[in-house]
């Protein structure tokens, strides 16, 4: 009975970075599901692009972010990896958990060893992987020129036609075997230009989509991100998604549909020139993408958050109910 329970136990393969994703996988990580999230590692902005550079080392960010948000220990433990050291020095802005990184990096060998670890330590429901162990920059290029790493590629979004990165990475063949192996891929909540498409800059995992069986499942920012989304529609994201998906395309994307008070929308677009993302006719009138709509957000410090609980509770509910 215990070997058919976790024979019918449905695997996820998540991809993303930043606050998004941490906040879908502290929903995930409460049901009963197998989630491998896959992290990109070309951030180069704040602690993780001065350790990335003194110590010639993959951007180790995101990576800290995803394991605090999967964890199981003591709060105080979270708290305390956490920390960014104020006072001036060497150690200024640097957050705990990117100093234990890359301190285990030098021990372990290399990041997907050192992530290992630090999801044992810190009791970690599920697998967590960076998508590559090399050190790497992403790249946009256009008609004006190329412009190298993750900031300026953020600044000029407009001027950029297609994304690569800086030499051709080699993804972890755990990853792979993953992605063929998975019953749904969720691209996360996130910077969509330099959090989730750096995933599918790689061939490797664009190929290994196009052989696998399981759909693809996008879950849709709620607000734009200013000067890279700025007017974005739910659709639009999707557009760019198929773009660099290749063969496959988004098959279901989940999208916020309830009111937002109009006094937080209207401080969003002052203060952060940010708007909310919309479900669009063009998104309804497309009988290739599932819509799965709800009340997926909630207010937290003034901020509109995805809800971790009832995010994670329609992507369990479409796996019962479609893939069982």
């Amino acid at each position: 009975m215990k070997d058919r329970f976790v024979s019918d136990i449905k695997k996820i393969v998540v991809f993303g970075g930043g606050t998004g994703l941490s906040c879908l996988l502290s929903g995930l990580k409460l049901f009963p599901i197998d989630v491998t999230t896959v992290i990109a590692v070309s951030d180069n902005g704040s602690s993780t692009g001065v350790l990335k550079e003194e110590l010639d080392i993959p951007a180790v960010g995101d990576v800290g972010k995803v394991l605090l948000s999967m964890a199981n220990v003591d709060e105080d433990f979270i708290n305390l990896l956490q920390y960014r050291f104020e006072k001036d020095g060497s150690l200024h802005n640097h957050p705990v958990r990117n100093i234990m990184l890359a301190a285990l990096i030098d021990t372990k060998g290399n990041l997907t060893e050192a992530t290992k670890y630090m999801a044992k330590i810190l009791n970690v429901k599920g697998t967590v992987l960076p998508l590559t162990e090399e050190k790497v920059d992403l790249v946009g290029k256009g008609s004006n020129g190329e412009y190298y790493g993750e900031e300026e590629v953020s600044l000029n979004i407009r001027n950029i036609d297609r994304l690569c990165y800086d030499h051709e990475v080699h993804v972890n063949d755990e990853i792979i075997g993953k992605i063929k192996d998975s019953d749904l891929v969720i691209f996360s909540p996130g910077s969509l230009y330099t959090s989730i498409l750096p995933h599918l800059l790689s061939k490797q995992v664009v190929e290994a989509l196009d052989e696998c069986s399981a759909p693809i499942m996008y879950v849709s920012n709620l607000v734009t991100q200013p000067g890279e989304t700025d007017e974005y529609s739910v659709g639009d994201h999707i557009k760019v998604l198929n773009r660099y998906l290749n063969n496959r395309k988004i098959d279901i994307v989940v999208a916020n549909n309830a009111h937002i008070d109009k006094t937080i929308i209207d401080r969003y677009f002052t203060t952060e020139n940010k708007t909310p993302v919309m479900i669009d006719t063009s998104l309804t009138d497309d009988p290739d993408v599932e819509i799965i709509e709800g009340h997926v957000f909630n207010i937290e410090n003034g901020k509109i958050r995805h809800d971790p609980l009832k995010t994670a509770y329609l992507i369990f509910s479409y796996l019962m109910d479609r893939l069982s």
